[in-house]
């Protein structure tokens, strides 16, 4: 076959040398079909000649609204066959976001499941430009609205009479044309279209195929948002090259039944890998050890001491049965068969071998946790105008802690402030340059400029590279807090680990600008909290008990100082010497995180800079003072 240069020749590789194996996975009437590699190039060719029937031009856009699933890939890969631009949206999104996205790039189509029909309908009216809107798993068929299966039908028609028009759009396809417009999720002002080309794509599919190579009898359960960049390279375009199947969760009808799915559908799938991100990993342990606890108090003991022993056999996953730590193994191997093999059988499965984890920094005690019960999550670096991926731990080289090593090919700078590369072992912004770099951002020239120079992505992300090649990403470059002698520190590290080691602390963000110390805005665990002093035989509503929860949050914080049983993971100055409990949580809704869960910090800080101010007066000090007392009850009596 020709080289490689356009999502479509990946795909016509994959259906000439795996016609018959499996690509989609889908649960229909009670259970789980598959659509071979054939089947599949008959649907995208059909919707390819419908887009072409309705008059889409070559880089014209059509936007895609839908939970993930067989139909979400056959939308976006006929779009590229019909010459299109997927513009993938969120599921998450609010209605002002998503019209924001359809009229910015300016969609001539929309496609929508029937699930995010009627948030459709309610915008209508504010989508003047979209000519049409295709519905998914509907017969619609009035005005704007179209059905898929109508479509389909209309499509397979035309191109009986034009699949020479057809083949001619596919050979003028070029390695610059773009496959999707991917919108940042808005964590810094408005959000940018990312134009992420064929190049990128292809060139990303490969490189990440130099770490991880995926088996022809591979699946992935994909239970994170098909529109996500991560799930979208590393799920569906890297397993398609490999011949591999994804599978989608069954959604139900509505968000929380399809997180219900999830563990039912790993069952169901018995996937070999699964992509996760931090906030999916703790809800799969948490969910576990509330398993072990319920089977009583001999149990858990054997589960802990098992934790504690494989951990010290592990090491630091490079060095793992090294040394002295060779004489664990047959004790490591005991409690596997006992226990831990059981764990991973009932909650992911038999086949899997291991997670890929992207997104926000993965703390080592997760990946430590994940090693013990013989899933590793092997944690990687990217970012969404990379295509995404730029790193990775793999099966045959991990570290806890790092971010892998990079893929290859594709060069990397450390770069300080000014510019200025820097040697191995020191912090700086991290830069890399390559074909998975993006095109640039949708009708932006002035931000394209500032983050792309000289073919070199700017990422804004805080790291080093050390003399053994591990990348270490330590947050953002330009979220760094900052103390009033000048010197940095980034935050995330900190915030991540009171956050997970705690379980009476929900979210903990840290704040420091010039100033004479750091300051803790912290989230609490209702639910945590209410135990604690109903344990005591309190009042939940009592002046006491409010008092009795802000000195429990207090003990929590002050186990990171010297004395304390996390002493000395991280420098002093940095911990939060003064801490404000925030009046209500974070949430997607009132803009605090964002579609991925990470934290919107400059929303956080300007939402409550009154509170921030206070930790910097004299009364503000003192973490029972009248603040946190009031806000720790308005956000404990919160429905």
């Amino acid at each position: 076959m020709k080289d490689m240069k356009t999502i479509i020749d990946l795909f016509e590789r994959s259906c000439e040398m795996f016609p018959d194996r499996p690509y989609l996975w889908e649960k229909k009437d009670g259970e789980y079909r598959a659509t071979t590699y054939t089947g599949v190039k008959r649907e995208v060719m059909n919707f390819a000649g419908a887009l072409c029937m309705l008059g889409l031009e070559r880089g014209e856009r059509v936007a895609l609204l839908s939970e993930g699933c067989n139909k979400w890939a056959y939308s976006e890969l006929g779009m590229l066959y019909a010459g299109g631009v997927n513009v993938p949206l969120s599921i998450k999104l609010t209605d002002g976001e998503i019209v924001f996205r359809i009229e910015h790039s300016q969609a001539r189509f929309l496609v929508v499941s029937s699930n995010f029909l009627n948030r459709v309908k309610g915008i209508e009216d504010r989508v003047q430009g979209v000519e049409k809107i295709i519905v998914l798993d509907s017969a619609v068929n009035e005005g704007r609205y179209i059905g898929f299966e109508e479509l389909q039908r209309k499509g397979e028609e035309w191109l009986a009479g034009h699949r020479n028009e057809l083949d001619e759009r596919v050979k003028a396809i070029d390695e610059r044309d773009l496959v999707n417009i991917s919108y940042t999720s808005g964590t810094t002002a408005e959000p940018k279209g990312i134009m992420l080309s064929h190049r990128n794509y292809v060139t990303n599919v490969l490189q990440s195929d130099s770490l991880i190579r995926i088996p022809d009898y591979y699946k992935v359960l994909l239970f994170l948002p098909w529109d996500h960049s991560f799930a979208h390279t590393v799920g569906l375009y890297s397993f398609m090259y490999n011949g591999a199947s994804v599978a989608s969760v069954d959604y139900g009808q509505s968000g929380m039944e399809y997180l219900r799915n999830i563990p039912v559908n790993l069952q169901e799938v018995q996937p070999h890998i699964l992509l996760s991100v931090p906030a999916l990993a703790k809800n799969f342990r948490k969910n576990i050890e509330a398993g072990i606890r319920a089977q009583g108090r001999f149990t858990e003991r054997l589960y802990r001491t098992g934790l504690r022993l494989v951990y010290k056999y592990n090491g630091f996953g490079d060095d793992r049965g090294k040394g002295w730590r060779c004489l664990l193994k047959p004790l490591v191997k005991l409690w596997d068969a006992v226990l831990f093999s059981k764990i991973r059988k009932q909650v992911f499965g038999r086949n899997l071998r291991f997670f890929v984890g992207g997104g926000a920094l993965l703390d080592i005690e997760l990946q430590r946790y994940y090693a013990a019960l013989g899933v590793p999550m092997f944690q990687g670096y990217g970012l969404s105008e990379a295509s995404p991926v730029i790193s990775s731990n793999t099966p045959g080289r991990h570290r806890f802690g790092s971010s892998g090593t990079l893929v290859k090919p594709m060069d990397i700078l450390i770069c300080d402030e000014d510019g200025k590369p820097l040697p191995h072992g020191q912090k700086g912004e991290l830069w890399i340059r390559g074909g998975n770099v993006m095109e640039g951002y949708w009708r932006n020239e002035k931000s394209t400029a500032e983050t792309v120079v000289d073919d070199w992505l700017h990422t804004g992300d805080l790291g080093y590279l050390d003399e053994a090649g591990w990348l270490y990403v330590l947050g953002r470059f330009k979220s760094l807090l900052i103390a009033n002698d000048g010197e940095k520190y980034s935050p995330e590290g900190i915030e991540e680990t009171i956050a997970e080691q705690s379980g009476y602390i929900d979210y903990c963000i840290l704040y420091n600008n010039q100033s004479p110390y750091t300051a803790g805005l912290i989230v609490p665990n209702k639910a945590a909290l209410r135990e604690y002093v109903g344990k005591r035989n309190m009042e939940p509503d009592s002046p006491d008990s409010y008092r009795l929860m802000i000195k429990k949050l207090q003990e929590e914080l002050m186990a990171y100082r010297v004395g304390g049983r996390y002493a000395n993971l991280f420098p002093e100055r940095w911990l939060p010497a003064v801490v404000a409990i925030l009046p209500e949580p974070l949430t997607e809704q009132n803009g605090m995180i964002n579609s991925t869960m990470k934290v919107v910090r400059t929303r956080v800080y300007d939402h409550f800079k009154e509170e921030i101010d206070y930790l910097y007066t004299p009364e503000g000090k003192d973490m029972a003072n009248r603040h946190n007392l009031q806000n720790l009850k308005r956000i404990m009596n919160k429905i």
